[in-house]
């Protein structure tokens, strides 16, 4: 698997896929850059009106992995588990694995977009998930049971690596990363 997406994280999803345990991850449901202004009652209130923080669009530094697939969103891949938060390298990344069937990870990597990341073009389709370039990566004359859909995201990316426990079908692989990808991609900046 490393030789076809080095800096993809396939191992991660397959170590969950080997039965690594599940946490939940914290599931904080408030609005990025959204700040509570609270005055204190021994200030004198201000004469200007005080403004909330601006909240623009998601960044790669703000999005939390395990948060990237909503109950609903989990229910439409076919995963029926709570996800378990983990570093790979210094990126953020999630686990889910569903016991017997498959396992995905989704990473959040700031410093690495899709020119960066060490991919054998022969296991690399260039694609468009959304409004974002993608590459899918699978070596399907290993027929791994492994697939990977690596979004690009500003000079980041988001990657979604799937394994099936049965370490085959690779077809099936990319079917549940592509449905993954699709659901992750509305979310990213």
């Amino acid at each position: 698997m490393a030789d076809h997406v080095n800096r993809t994280f396939l191992r991660p999803a397959l170590l969950g896929v080997l039965g690594l345990g599940l946490a939940a991850c914290g599931h904080a449901q408030g609005q990025p850059g959204a700040a509570a202004h609270v005055q204190s009652s021994s200030a004198p209130p201000s004469s200007s009106p005080s403004s909330p923080a601006p909240s623009g669009p998601p960044t790669l530094a703000t999005l939390d992995p395990c948060t990237l697939l909503s109950p609903t969103d989990r229910s439409t891949a076919g995963v029926s588990v709570i996800g378990k938060p983990k570093t790979i390298g210094e990126a953020k990344a999630c686990d889910w694995t569903v016991p017997a069937t498959f396992g995905v990870t989704v990473t959040v990597d700031e410093k690495h977009g899709l020119d960066d990341l060490d991919v054998a073009r022969k296991t690399a389709t260039r694609t468009k998930v959304g409004a974002h370039q993608a590459l899918q990566v699978s070596d399907r004359k290993a027929g791994d049971g492994t697939c990977a859909v690596l979004l690009g995201a500003g000079p980041g990316s988001v990657q979604v690596d799937v394994g099936n426990t049965t370490f085959s079908d690779t077809a099936l692989a990319c079917r549940r990363a592509d449905t993954v990808a699709g659901l992750v991609e509305p979310k990213l900046p």
